[in-house]
């Protein structure tokens, strides 16, 4: 019964896409809206199932084959499902935004100006984040390296085709561009880390991957000549490159702004529940494998510090409303990634869970006040929203104290344990990365509560005053009060399985040397009340609070305050302005550089040694020897006899010789 179950949560998002994409004529707008809901809230009611089944009464783990595709020298190549307390959170959190967002974009999409009444557009959007969501659940679901990569490939394909949504509009289509050919960057790597596993395990199975580990972990490796590494350790980083691309990790981070470029619904998707944290759970569900390697774990760990912190300070600036939403799920990711490095697994994972909720919260909840700004999203034409929109408001704050990790709100729990983790653990580059994380705390709460007074306190912009601003309907309201219940609560009754390892069970694997939540829950753990009064008189908790003391103090008390500060730290200003020169530099090396080196081809090699050297020269070689050779054909039979008896006399000359 329960391969059955799983059949169906991983096909009914796929049947609701082919519905709306291959019949959207047919059914019309209603036909696929709710031809793909339906499959949506289907596999969310059976991943409830589950979750409730591994993760509440705790099963055994399950793992099946569901079909082999090849089989190449004994090895099988198969698609299957391995669900255990891991996958099973996976698939509910995944099902359940999705759901959330495909109601909601009933209602943004039918205030799109653009394509609102446009019918192939409509079903066909409906038809793509029901695929993105199919991709995503065949993903975390997978018990091979195979399935894994299909959906790897299928969420960076369906990502493509939404982020370049309005197609009509140039910026949309270099967009989607960037954030392929980024992730192609990042999926070398990963392919290449699947190689190796291919090489060194022969399989591709994750069972028998983790079985052979320990066989393994001293397998050394020539990438140079008379330069050995370790074959586990640059296995590990070459699949943490993939993550690098879909979690959006520096330096291949430059993607994931500019897919604010697809409509808001695809924006909360992608950041929330899809794609983005598909680089964390990889890396989660490889734990036996990270733990062989410290040189790997502090690759990843300095690298989400720094994400952290360094994308963090870029939305310090942003004045597009989903822009500012887009830096902090590259700051959260950051911290997420940083949790991993630590070996606090359990940590990254639920804050991606909690992330997954207050974010989703906070860009539907950005929509629906583009929705009432006519699709204006620049915070400087707002101001004063509170009293036109009140659910909306409520939404939003919520989610920004949950972002900021406001004590006793769900990302307070799952920040502080990572914040907690990385600061008690003793691996290499820890204290420079609790460091960066610490001030990324200040830095969150800062841009969120800037964002935040900007929209909905202080004066009421002209655009404000002059225009009819009202609450969204309740296509877009209802999504964002069931979102808002997980991103407040969700936190208390999870934080003290997070800490203690009962809650993941077996399903994440630490070497008791690096248990760094396990040694935290055992010595400094005293219960959730205890945790979130003592939260107040810890530093995290302090630089949040001062973060948005200083916001409201800047944009609300005294709003000439941010421009004295930018004229007088211009260099600063222009620096985070550019996003640091990443965009620059890729645009110097890789498009200019690229286009450099065509052109040197072209003059060097094409024209001189190919079109001139062998195109040209081959051709007059031949012209030339044919004109030769036609002379000899006179089509006299005399002259075709004496050649004939004069080689035939050469021949038997040449063999009595």
């Amino acid at each position: 019964m329960l391969h059955t179950i799983l059949i169906v949560i991983l096909l009914a998002p796929l049947v609701g896409s082919l519905v709306a994409g291959l019949f959207g004529r047919q059914v019309g707008r209603k036909g696929a809206h709710y031809s793909t809901i339906t499959g949506v809230a289907i596999s969310m009611v059976l991943a409830a199932y589950v979750f409730v089944e591994f993760v509440l009464k705790g099963a055994e783990a399950y793992n099946a084959s569901l079909y082999t595709w090849l089989v190449s020298d004994g090895v099988k190549f198969e698609l299957g499902f391995m669900i255990d307390e891991l996958s099973a959170t996976m698939m509910l959190v995944v099902t359940f935004v999705s759901l959330m967002v495909h109601i909601y974009t009933i209602g943004y999409m039918d205030h799109d100006e653009d394509y609102a009444h446009d019918n192939p557009y409509y079903q066909r959007f409906f038809s793509y984040i029901s695929l993105f969501t199919f991709s995503m659940l065949s993903l975390v679901m997978a018990n091979n390296f195979l399935q894994l990569f299909f959906g790897w490939e299928a969420v960076g394909l369906v990502s493509y085709l939404l982020i370049g949504f309005y197609m009509k509009r140039e910026s949309a289509i270099q967009a989607n561009l960037k954030a392929f050919l980024v992730n192609r960057v990042g999926d070398f790597g990963f392919i290449l880390g699947i190689a190796l596993v291919f090489v060194y395990f022969n399989t591709m199975d994750y069972n028998e991957f983790f079985a052979q580990l320990a066989s393994n972990k001293d397998v050394m490796i020539e990438v140079f000549p008379g330069v050995e590494w370790s074959m586990i350790t640059l296995m590990l980083i070459l699949l943490f490159i993939g993550a690098m691309g879909k979690s959006a990790q520096m330096p291949l981070h430059v993607w994931l702004p500019e897919s604010m470029e697809g409509p808001t619904p695809i924006s909360a998707l992608i950041h929330a529940a899809t794609m983005v944290t598909a680089g964390i759970f990889m890396v989660a569900r490889l734990s036996p494998a990270f733990e062989l390697s410290e040189a790997a774990l502090s690759f990843v760990l300095v690298i989400g510090a720094l994400t952290a912190f360094m994308m963090g300070l870029l939305g310090l600036i942003q004045n597009d409303i989903k822009r500012v939403v887009a830096y902090s799920t590259l700051s959260q990711l950051g911290y997420m990634t940083a949790a991993m490095g630590a070996s606090a697994y359990a940590a990254g994972m639920f804050h991606v869970l909690t992330h997954a909720f207050f974010k989703a919260l906070l860009f539907l909840a950005a929509g629906s006040v583009i929705i009432a700004m006519h699709h204006i999203q620049d915070i400087r034409q707002m101001g004063g929203m509170r009293k036109y929109m009140p659910i909306t408001y409520a939404a939003m704050l919520i989610g920004s104290l949950a972002l900021i990790g406001f004590p006793g709100f769900s990302g307070f729990f799952s920040k502080d344990s990572i914040l907690m983790s990385v600061d008690a653990s003793e691996r290499f580059g820890a204290t420079f990365s609790y460091t960066l994380l610490l001030m990324g705390v200040f830095i969150t709460a800062f841009y969120s509560f800037r964002m935040f007074f900007l929209v909905f306190h202080g004066e009421e912009s002209e655009y404000v005053k002059t225009h009819d601003i009202k609450e969204s309907p309740w296509v877009v309201t209802v999504p964002l009060v069931l979102l808002a219940i997980p991103a407040a609560v969700m936190g208390l009754p999870l934080i003290e399985g997070m800490f203690s390892g009962e809650y993941f069970g077996n399903s994440l694997f630490i070497l008791p040397a690096n248990d760094v939540m396990l040694s935290l829950f055992e010595h400094h753990y005293h219960g959730v009340v205890n945790m979130i009064v003592h939260s107040f008189m810890t530093l995290p908790v302090l630089l949040a609070l001062s973060g948005v003391f200083l916001a409201w103090l800047m944009y609300i008390k005294m709003p000439s305050l941010p421009g004295k500060l930018k004229s007088m730290c211009p260099r600063g200003y222009y620096v985070l302005d550019n996003a640091y020169g990443f965009d620059r530099l890729n645009e110097i090396v890789f498009v200019e550089g690229g286009q450099k080196l065509g052109r040197f081809f072209t003059k060097s090699v094409d024209s001189k040694l190919i079109d001139i050297g062998m195109v040209t020269n081959t051709f007059m070689a031949v012209a030339n020897s044919a004109a030769a050779l036609r002379q000899s054909q006179t089509g006299l039979m005399y002259h075709y006899a004496f050649v004939m008896i004069f080689g035939l006399l050469a021949m038997l000359v040449w063999t009595l010789w």
